[in-house]
């Protein structure tokens, strides 16, 4: 079982190469789609994704860690 600070390192490191990965997709999609390519709301939109998925990582994490305990 992991604690909760194990938790939540693994999500931020899960979520850190998630961070670049979305960066660089940006760059790709938004121009397909016809969508203005602006690197500042790039950077904002990508934030706001990534402190989304830490917390459901680290969420998710906590609940299964705990479901495991209890079975």
């Amino acid at each position: 079982m992991q604690t909760k600070k194990q938790s939540f390192i693994e999500s931020l490191v899960n979520v850190t190469v998630g961070f670049f990965i979305t960066m660089i997709s940006l760059h790709i999609i938004f121009p397909i789609l016809g969508i203005e390519n602006n690197s500042g709301k790039n950077i904002i939109l990508t934030i706001y994704l990534t402190v989304l998925s830490i917390l459901r990582n680290y969420i998710l994490r906590r609940y299964f860690n705990r479901k495991q305990t209890h079975n």
